[in-house]
């Protein structure tokens, strides 16, 4: 078969360029035109392409694994300048076939995507780990404070895709949301963290950090943002003033719907059912929603707990070393021939170490509570959130201008027609009607548009959060193994406890007291 191959061995890379063209390894099947965006990375002549496919071609419309890996060696083998000729494979028995040079490979998982995204555009082509490598993103507070009379906090942020650095101020943040929103009017952009004018204090600080990590984490996550300029200039840009800069570098950009190619067809793109699959996906991500926000509370509270734990444990510590350097002597006359006291307080300094690393547990245990779980459900509830804020300027922007464009119309007509019945006396006026009716005919048909596309996206929108559900299992491994870490640092210092309490005081060595 044309496919076959039988000589040499497989390099890594090779299963690699497969594993992104072929997420789904059940079906070995690799999309024609996915197969030939591949090919083009190369650089070669349209003729030498041809040719690799005529030796790889099994005519059933896509490639086997095993067609993928020869169309590969004869790729690299044509890049070296010699022939598109598979008698030459033989040359690599018993060794590992040639790589070709093919850029970037994030660069060919991005292709995959947008070939599969166009053949099928009512499927999302992500799933949870490939949303996860699009991007990260880093939020850092610079310590120092810039600005002679009002003060403000400057932050650092990192990209991992751009590799760059860039210095942020909050209304950055805040044109940011801005711009996305007037781009991307169909699209889930989640909510900024408040502003606080005056008084903000530390914890303020953090935790709006915080909130803007989880607002750039899922910008950069969405595969519509994740591609556009606006998202790039905003991890790019090193000049100044990016507020106002990145207002004028995209003032009068159209929305989504104006420059899509799917927004002629989106009628075509949108099921007869869509409605009633929307109420239905909106009241399950309202019931996921409510119960997330519950565990969410749970967790804060346990943090709480653990934090209460560790001040109590080191208020404790710091009662037992009190009563260690108490210098008050215990005399014969209050003792009596009972010398338990001084052996006691021998032991107490050596516990009072043990009670304050209890309460160095604990608080690393709030802390880590707050960090890898607590976070972790709180990005998942600000995009169910922005989920909702979505739907509701889907209601209350495009269908209700919609409706009411419909109205419009309906007056426009009930207007010609007592015009008309006033004979001719009124043609001028029914002429003008007529010129409205067209009009508002052409705007209405602009709005039904409008409102297929938004219903696609919502759709489109809709599947995204379902492949981000998947981070529950994160949080349900982040939360068993953070409990578990905890548990066993404190069982440690516990047990440390036990032994220096047997070691420094004797007398709870004896058999234990028992109250009756």
């Amino acid at each position: 078969m044309a496919d076959e191959l039988a000589f040499g061995s497989i390099p890594s890379y090779y299963r690699e360029v497969y594993e992104i063209v072929c997420p789904n390894p059940a079906s070995q099947k690799i999309d024609r035109d996915v197969f030939v965006k591949i090919l083009m990375k190369s650089s070669l002549p349209k003729q030498t392409l041809s040719a690799i496919w005529d030796n790889v071609d099994n005519k059933s419309g896509y490639l086997t694994r095993n067609g993928l890996y020869k169309a590969l060696a004869l790729c690299a083998l044509a890049q070296q300048g010699k022939p598109v000729n598979d008698k030459l494979l033989e040359n690599y028995a018993g060794q590992e076939l040639p790589k070709p040079s093919l850029g970037d490979l994030s660069d060919l998982r991005i292709l995959s995507v947008q070939v599969k995204r166009e053949k099928s555009p009512t499927l999302l082509s992500y799933n949870y780990r490939e949303l996860v490598q699009l991007d990260s993103v880093q939020v850092a507070l610079v310590p120092e404070k810039k600005g002679l009379l009002l003060k403000h906090v400057e932050y650092e942020v990192k990209s991992e895709f751009y590799k760059t650095t860039v210095m942020r101020r909050y209304n950055d943040f805040g044109a940011l949301s801005d711009m996305l929103v007037s781009r991307f009017p169909y699209r889930m952009v989640p909510r900024l963290p408040p502003k606080k004018m005056i008084g903000a204090d530390r914890e303020f600080i953090e935790g709006r950090r915080k909130a803007l990590i989880r607002f750039l984490t899922l910008v950069v996550r969405h595969p519509t943002f994740h591609q556009s300029e606006i998202v790039k200039y905003f991890l790019t840009y090193q000049g100044s003033d990016m507020q106002h800069t990145i207002r004028q570098q995209f003032r009068g950009l159209p929305d989504e719907f104006v420059t899509s190619q799917l927004a002629a067809q989106a009628k075509d793109l949108v099921p007869m059912d869509t409605q009633i699959q929307l109420g239905n996906s909106r009241e399950q991500l309202r019931n996921l929603a409510n119960g997330l926000s519950q565990m969410k509370q749970v967790v804060d509270q346990m943090a709480v707990r653990s934090l209460s734990n560790a001040s109590d444990m080191l208020l404790f510590a710091k009662e037992l070393s009190g009563l260690s350097n108490e210098n008050q002597p215990a005399s014969t006359w209050a003792m009596g021939l009972n010398e338990t006291w001084p052996k006691i307080k021998g032991g107490l300094k050596a516990v009072a170490v043990e009670f304050a690393a209890l309460s160095d547990k604990y608080s690393t245990q709030g802390r880590r509570e707050v960090d890898t779980v607590g976070e972790k459900l709180a990005l998942i509830l600000d995009l169910l959130q922005a989920y909702k804020d979505l739907t509701e300027r889907h209601e209350k922007g495009v269908l209700r201008d919609h409706q009411a464009a419909l109205a419009k119309m309906g007056a426009i007509k009930k207007k010609k027609m007592s015009a008309t019945l006033g004979g001719g006396e009124k043609l001028g006026e029914v002429e003008q009607l007529e010129s409205r009716i067209l009009e508002q005919e052409s705007q209405i048909m602009t709005m039904e548009n409008r409102n297929y596309y938004s219903l696609h996206c919502l759709q489109m929108e809709t599947q995204l959060i379902h492949a981000n559900i998947e981070i529950l299992a994160d949080i349900m491994k982040a939360f068993a193994q953070a409990e578990l870490q905890g548990h066993k640092e404190l069982h440690q210092v516990w047990e440390n406890s036990m032994d220096k309490i047997k070691t420094h005081m004797p007398t709870a060595n004896g058999p234990e007291c028992n109250n009756t």
